[in-house]
Parts: structure tokens; C-alpha cells; sequence
């Protein structure tokens, strides 16, 4: 019996989810899909989850899409690229942005392709020191997809984007840490503690605050000045109501250490 390529593990409002096809360093093919998913609504539907952590099993995180998948032949149909990124990648995309709590991922190895999009995706990145990200898409003619022409401009600006995005360069994660990428690159030994350490702490915290603080970022990349304004008015007063704002402040008040249930 084949190994799942979705792993999912849930314990103290840590949901730990891990790519899981190391052999073909956790590209996705269509099961993938279909498995990462299920996984990613199970995680929605579960009251407890406060964080979700997302990860890759072996030496990579994810090399983007398993191009067996789409081989094509001499004189074959020439596939719809577009239909995949429209039933797959772009739900997925959606559902790791929307998510009302926070996803960390943690960079094990290459993120190539769809696999560096899918980590820049995530609220806050981590990678090992010796990860790297590559926007592989044109080597093979196509475009960087699962977000990365809007992402990529927004966190290493433009000029960088184009470099990436035109050249296809290996980007290490110091150089993606310094380019303002991802959060933090680490130690390879200190990967997994340092992000399951982070995780454990937002599984903690206000998670109702944390999600209305997602939106707030999100919708500032297309709003202007004065509907941030509002918006920020708006999801304050749905703040102000949480059961968390209540105990924040009565913990503060008593100087003590507030107990968070992320209602």
C-alpha cells in the first residue's frame, strides 16, 4: 500500500501538514491535489487548530508540479495548463491565504516552481540555511503561477521579480531572507524546532485578532489610504468584541499572563 502524499497531524492547535512524496521531491501530481485538499478542509472545519504548519518530507520542500504528469508526447494535444491552475493550484492558493489563522512553512530544501510560490503564500516562511527558492517556470517556457507574478513583486520588488521570474537564478535563503522573502533562514538542524517553537506560540494567542490582522494586510494591497482606514475601523469594532480582547485586557489589567481560547 502507497504511502499517503499528505500528512496531516493536529495536536494543541498545531496542525502540522507535510508534503509527502520525497522520492519525487514532493511535486504535485493529481492525487496530491486531491489528498492536500482534504487536508486543508479538515483543518478549516476543526475548532481546535489555532496555527497550521506546512512542511516537506526528506531533502525538499516541494519542486512544483510532477511534469510526468503532464509529459508531452510528439504530436499529442496540446494540454490546458490553465484548467490545472484553475481546479488546483489556485483553490489551494486561495484556501492557504483565507485560512482565519495563521500558516507557517517550513523551507526543508529546494521550493521550485509552484513550490516557491506555495511557501511565499504562507504568513510567515522559514527556511533552512541550506534551502533555496527558484522561479523555474521559464526554463520550460510557461510563467510563474500559484501567485508568484503578484507575490514576488510586492515582497523583493520589481526589479528582483523580473530577475527571478526571467532567469530562473537559484535565490539561497540567506538571500531570501535579506530580500525581505521570507521571515527567517536558520540553521538546517534548527529548523523544526524553531518553527514547531513559533507555532506553539500563535497556538496561544488571540486567533479570532490574528485573522482579522491577516485581512487587514491582504486588503491594503489593493485598497486606497482611506478604505484601509476604514476597513481597519471596521474589523477593530468585530476585534473589539472577541471574548480574547476581554482577556487581553483583563490580563493586563491584573498583570498576568492572559489565557487566549482564540474566541
Amino acid at each position: 500500500m502507497s504511502q499517503p502524499s499528505i500528512l496531516l497531524e493536529i495536536d494543541q492547535g498545531v496542525a502540522l501538514l507535510t508534503l509527502n512524496r520525497p522520492d519525487s521531491l514532493n511535486s504535485f501530481n493529481a492525487e496530491m491535489h486531491d489528498q492536500m485538499r482534504a487536508a486543508l478542509s479538515q483543518v478549516r472545519k476543526d475548532a481546535s487548530v489555532r496555527v497550521l504548519v506546512i512542511t516537506g518530507a526528506g531533502r525538499g520542500f516541494c519542486a512544483g508540479q510532477d511534469l510526468s504528469d503532464r509529459n508531452v508526447a510528439p504530436g499529442a494535444e496540446v494540454p490546458d495548463l490553465g484548467e490545472s491552475i484553475e481546479k488546483r493550484y489556485n483553490p489551494m492558493i486561495r484556501t492557504l491565504r483565507d485560512l482565519p489563522l495563521p500558516v507557517i512553512c517550513a523551507v526543508n530544501g529546494v521550493a521550485a516552481g509552484a513550490g516557491a510560490n506555495i511557501a511565499l503564500a504562507c504568513d510567515i516562511t522559514l527556511a533552512a540555511r541550506s534551502a533555496s527558492f527558484i522561479q523555474a517556470f521559464c526554463k520550460i517556457g510557461l510563467i510563474p503561477d500559484s501567485g508568484g507574478t503578484w507575490t514576488l513583486p510586492r515582497l523583493a520588488g520589481m526589479a528582483r521579480a523580473k530577475g527571478m521570474a526571467l532567469l530562473g537564478d537559484k535565490i539561497s535563503a540567506e538571500q531570501a531572507e535579506s530580500w525581505g522573502m521570507i521571515w527567517r533562514c536558520v540553521d538546517n538542524e534548527q529548523l523544526m524546532d524553531e518553527t514547531m517553537k513559533l507555532a506553539r506560540h500563535l497556538a496561544t494567542q488571540p486567533t479570532k485578532g490574528l485573522a482579522l490582522i491577516k485581512r487587514a494586510l491582504h486588503a491594503s494591497a489593493s485598497n486606497s489610504f482611506d478604505e484601509q482606514l476604514d476597513l481597519e475601523r471596521d474589523l477593530q469594532r468585530l476585534a473589539g468584541r472577541t471574548e480574547d480582547y476581554r482577556e487581553g485586557v483583563a490580563a493586563f489589567m491584573e498583570k498576568r499572563q492572559p489565557n487566549f481560547k482564540g474566541q
